[in-house]
């Protein structure tokens, strides 16, 4: 028996969401969304999280979840200023706000977990040989964007990951992005972009991408596909974070297709409503019957 289902590593943030021009202040990061998600599943989580001691209490939300909680100073708070026009969600300038450093060996907990999910938001949180050590206790789970997401002025952009070949033999789930898909296979056919991928790893390894219209799921040498059809974007921040982590969270129970499907769901549900999902397996019911 694991001590946890998951461990989330990764920077929770304090992110400015700006939308025609109109801002505000929001917790963030994908320990933040996926956590809370996979608590409402039922999963048992710990999340491993770097921020300035003044922030503290913003972890409050997330043990209230039931999440527990390892926390190292730092700094400051990790951040990103998303920019978005209402007209077309999809799209966004990203700019960071601030970092938290990266995550050393004595950060991470001596508990056991089925998966360790890395889900930084910046590159930089987690180097190579963190990756290494995590694989070696447990199946890890990674969202590409914290190896290809850097900071050059006042900019995020993304860049190839140099120690990509090496890095991906160790993962056993991989998330990207359709824009992180291309940049690193040149490819814009998502299926045969999520081939390739699944080629850098282990013949057990899964890959999961995420555009605006759904998941797509390479696993087993089988592609899966689930679609979103959320009835609004006013949670679109957080949606590929959510999708992640609730895809793991029901390969634990369930195959590929089904969780696949799974996800499809909650991501559907996410998008509709600003912060984590928090909703019941009712409502995930519902939007895989049609509503």
């Amino acid at each position: 028996m694991c001590d946890v289902d998951i461990m989330m590593i990764g920077h929770f943030a304090q992110d400015k969401l700006v939308v025609d021009g109109k801002s505000e202040i929001a917790s963030g990061g994908a320990v933040y969304y996926g956590s809370v998600a996979l608590r409402r599943m039922g999963v048992s989580v710990a999340v491993v999280t770097r921020l300035h001691p003044d922030d503290f209490p913003l972890l409050d939300e997330l043990k209230q979840e039931g999440v527990q909680v390892f926390a190292t100073p730092a700094p400051e708070t990790s951040g990103i200023e998303n920019i978005y026009n209402s007209a077309d969600m999809e799209r966004r300038i990203c700019k960071p706000r601030g970092f938290a450093g990266p995550f050393r060996r004595k950060d991470i907990p001596d508990l056991s977990a089925q998966v360790y999910l890395i889900a930084p938001i910046i590159a930089g949180e987690v180097d190579l040989s963190l990756l290494k050590s995590l694989a070696a206790r447990s199946p890890v789970g990674l969202d590409v964007q914290g190896f290809v997401r850097v900071r050059e002025n006042d900019h995020l952009v993304f860049r190839q990951w140099p120690d990509m070949a090496e890095g991906l033999a160790h993962v056993t789930y991989l998330k990207v992005d359709r824009a992180e898909a291309e940049l690193l296979t040149d490819q814009t056919d998502l299926r045969i972009a999520a081939r390739q991928l699944a080629a850098y790893g282990r013949p057990e390894n899964e890959v999961i991408v995420t555009q605006s219209s759904g998941v797509t799921v390479y696993a087993g040498g089988r592609m899966h596909e689930a679609p979103f059809t959320p009835r609004s974007l006013d949670g679109r921040t957080g949606r590929g974070d959510t999708c992640f982590a609730t895809y793991v969270g029901k390969r634990l129970s369930a195959p590929p297709e089904e969780a696949a499907r799974f996800a499809g769901a909650v991501t559907t549900l996410k998008q509709e409503q600003p912060g984590p999902w928090r909703g019941i397996a009712d409502d995930v019911a519902a939007v895989l019957t049609g509503r």
